[in-house]
């Protein structure tokens, strides 16, 4: 999956809290989102497993599908 920054449409490079676009020196934190109603997800922690769960009807999505975004931090 490669991402594109939003402001200039190039590619960013990951980094260990999100993503850096090299061309507008800006980094992006990445906000995971339903594959089915694009809102944001509610990430739940626990023993080292992550799960997504979407609060508008869809339920628990799997790692697989989630769509992730570069927000502006």
């Amino acid at each position: 999956m490669e991402l594109k920054c939003p402001d200039c449409g190039k590619p960013l490079a990951a980094t260990e809290s999100g993503a850096h676009c090299e061309n507008c020196h800006q980094d992006f934190t990445l906000e995971a989102r339903c594959p089915e109603c694009h809102k944001p997800l509610e990430v739940l922690k626990a023993c080292g497993a992550v799960d997504y769960f979407c609060q508008n009807g869809h339920g628990l999505i799997s790692s697989k599908r989630v769509e992730f975004v570069p927000v502006t931090r």
